[in-house]
């Protein structure tokens, strides 16, 4: 598989599914941090590099049916030799090479390299379930930061409002108009309501030191996320893309099959193995050798060579083989559970994220009315309290109520929007291809496998491993400051 680039997938989207409209140079787009999680996250790099070295195990066990070739050298000295031995040489060089060729090994080489391919592309829905998984979490964050940043604005605003009643029941309370008690209740209010503002910000902080973790910068005016291109129209349907789609019920089934292929690694255990052999040996004595009688000389070299086929039949090992058969057999039995599980896994994740997303969507619509009926009670509240029909805790209260809706508001959009990027990513279509993700080639984890599956020179090592992720360390501590304009505010 060749590279795709990001914009190709980009152009293959819904037009404007996740294109946004024109926003100030520093403004950050969803988009944007998704793009930076894709190239920085730790999690992600890690999860690559891991499956590199998965590709590995392909080679290796492959290894194991081909030719080796090895030679050895000595040298030597005798430095006491027999009484009775005149003609022993007093040093030699020693040479010698072997060539050993697998002819048959029961099976074992070829079920091992499958069992190996099928955990590499094991690995590789691994990694897109990853990708999908930092995804999740990356668009909660986004969205954990703009709803914490409206309902810090949302207590801002409510306690400047709680400080001006405070002083209009202090100056009415002057001349007479009202008692000691209504003010009370509204210093106790204002009280309140700048512990709540206390904590909205050590949230706000939480979030946004969240999102430097997983996008390695800080947030700096997060834009309005954009609509989620290809959510199902049902739960049937989201189940049914799911179950299709899904990479943990990929990696799942490739497993299934690793197992399989083990049980046949374990069976060749107790399978005769043939092997052909050549080896050559030269040694040289360095004129050292000797007859023994004088005048007569000897060879100082010698050379040898040597061909022929070794048969190895195991007739008893004490039951191992049969012990590693049923081994591998039981753990087939685990691997068919542990796939039927995944699936009920992923069903009820479906299930359950797309039945958040519509509740959601509902309180949304419920809210919405809540906060303009509650906008409208409060403006009647303090005209009827101007005429002395209301008293100002029935204003405070109120007022307590409109925030809340706002709040509950600003939640529930979060609330859906996460719970249906959920939807996406159990039904596999969270991932790097699916979301237009800009500025250069996706990774391909298949470009690395192909590259190293037919590798047979012993020294073809990859550079020196280095940092791919960038870290935190420089990123300034996260603060509870929020714009002056309400943009994110929910539209009364």
């Amino acid at each position: 598989m060749k590279p795709v680039r990001r914009g190709y997938w980009l152009a293959g989207i819904a037009a404007g599914a996740f294109l946004l409209t024109a926003t100030p140079a520093a403004a950050e787009t969803l988009q944007g941090a998704l793009a930076k999680a894709y190239e920085n996250n730790p999690t992600l790099t890690a999860a690559r590099a891991g499956q590199r070295a998965n590709d590995e195990n392909v080679p290796i066990q492959r290894s194991q049916g081909l030719p080796s070739l090895g030679a050895q050298g000595d040298y030597s000295e005798n430095l006491v030799k027999p009484g009775n031995s005149f003609s022993s040489p007093t040093r030699l060089i020693d040479a010698g090479g072997r060539l050993s060729v697998p002819i048959y090994q029961g099976g074992a080489v070829r079920n091992a390299v499958r069992a190996a391919q099928y955990r590499v592309e094991a690995g590789q829905a691994d990694l897109r379930a990853t990708e999908a998984s930092v995804f999740a979490q990356v668009v909660g964050a986004y969205m954990d930061v703009i709803r914490d940043t409206a309902i810090v604005q949302l207590n801002q605003k409510n306690v400047s409002v709680l400080r001006t009643n405070l002083q209009a029941t202090s100056d009415r309370f002057e001349i007479g108009d009202l008692t000691r008690t209504d003010v009370a209740q509204s210093q106790a209010r204002l009280a309140l309501a700048e512990g709540d503002l206390r904590s909205a910000e050590a949230n706000l902080i939480a979030s946004r030191e969240t999102y430097i973790r997983l996008v390695g910068e800080a947030p700096v005016d997060l834009q309005p996320p954009p609509p989620l291109p290809g959510l199902p129209a049902s739960a049937e349907d989201a189940v049914t893309i799911a179950l299709r789609d899904n990479p943990d019920i990929d990696a799942a089934d490739q497993l299934v099959h690793a197992a399989r292929a083990d049980i046949g690694v374990a069976r060749a255990s107790r399978m005769p193995k043939l092997d052909g052999t050549v080896s050559g040996n030269y040694t040289n004595f360095l004129g050292s050798a000797s007859s023994g009688v004088p005048g007569v000389g000897v060879s100082q070299s010698q050379t040898s060579a040597a061909a022929g086929v070794t048969l190895t039949l195991p007739l008893f090992q004490g039951g191992r083989p049969s012990a590693q058969v049923r081994q591998a057999q039981a753990r087939t039995s685990q691997a068919i559970e542990t796939y039927v599980a995944t699936e009920r896994d992923v069903i009820a994740q479906t299930r359950g994220a797309y039945a958040a997303w519509q509740a959601n969507e509902r309180v949304i619509a419920a809210t919405e009315q809540a906060v303009g009926a509650n906008a409208l009670s409060l403006e009647g509240v303090r005209a009827e309290n101007s005429v002395g029909t209301r008293s100002i805790l029935d204003i405070l209260n109120a007022e307590q109520e409109y925030l809340n809706a706002q709040v509950q508001l600003v939640s529930a959009r979060r609330n859906s929007y996460v719970a249906a990027f959920s939807v996406l990513a159990a039904m596999g279509k969270a991932e790097a291809r699916d979301l237009g993700i800009e500025g250069g080639p996706l990774y391909d984890p298949a470009v690395n496998y192909e590259r190293v599956r037919g590798q047979i020179w012993d020294w073809a090592d990859d550079p020196a491993p280095q940092q791919q992720a960038t870290d935190t360390r420089a990123v300034p501590a996260a603060d509870a400051g929020v714009p002056a304009d309400a943009s994110n505010l929910p539209h009364q």
